[in-house]
C-alpha cells in the first residue's frame, strides 16, 4: 500500500472499481485510521464483503491520481427516490486535503443522474470524531431521523 501523505490537494480525485488486484490495498486503508476513527467506520473489509451480499450496493476505492486513499459505497437502487450513502472513509495520511468531499461530491452527481432521485441520506454518530460537521459543509442537514444508534442526515437533490 502507498503511504504517500505527499500527495497534494490539487491531485485528480476519481472512483475506480475495486478489482482482485487492488482488494487488499484497500482493505489496508482502513488500518490507517486511529481512535476514535476506527470505531466510527465499518473496516472496508467488512463494507466490500457485505457489498457482495447486497445487489444495491454500489462501491468504489478513491484514488488521487494514482494511489488510493479512501473508499466509498453508496445504496443505489435506481427504482427507488430514495439513496444512501452507506460508507466513506479516507485514510489517515489524505484526510484534510479534500479527497473526502471531492467524492462524495462525485457521487453526489452519480445519484443525481438517477430518474426520479430526490435524496440521498448518510448517517454518523456525535460526539468526538463525528464526521457531522463535513457533510453539513456539503449540505446535508438532520432529518430527524435515527439509524440504530446515529443521527440521519438528508441532501435534497
Amino acid at each position: 500500500m502507498s503511504d504517500d501523505s505527499t500527495i497534494g490537494p490539487n491531485a485528480v480525485v476519481s472512483l475506480r472499481e475495486v478489482t482482485s488486484e487492488t482488494v487488499r490495498t484497500i482493505c489496508r486503508l482502513s488500518d490507517t485510521l486511529k481512535p476514535p476513527q476506527n470505531h466510527l467506520v465499518a473496516p472496508n473489509a467488512v463494507s466490500i464483503a457485505e457489498a457482495h451480499f447486497e445487489p444495491h450496493a454500489w462501491f468504489r476505492a478513491i484514488y488521487a491520481d494514482e494511489t488510493p486513499v479512501g473508499f466509498i459505497m453508496l445504496y443505489d437502487a435506481p427504482e427507488e427516490p430514495i439513496y444512501f450513502l452507506w460508507r466513506l472513509m479516507v485514510a489517515a495520511p489524505h484526510q484534510g486535503k479534500r479527497f473526502g468531499r471531492r467524492a462524495v461530491e462525485m457521487l453526489i452527481e452519480r445519484v443525481k443522474t438517477r430518474p426520479g432521485a430526490t435524496e440521498l441520506l448518510v448517517s454518523c454518530v456525535e460526539g468526538e470524531g463525528s464526521p457531522e460537521g463535513f457533510y453539513h459543509k456539503l449540505g446535508f442537514r438532520r432529518n430527524g431521523k435515527m439509524y440504530d444508534n446515529e443521527v440521519g442526515l438528508a441532501l435534497a437533490l
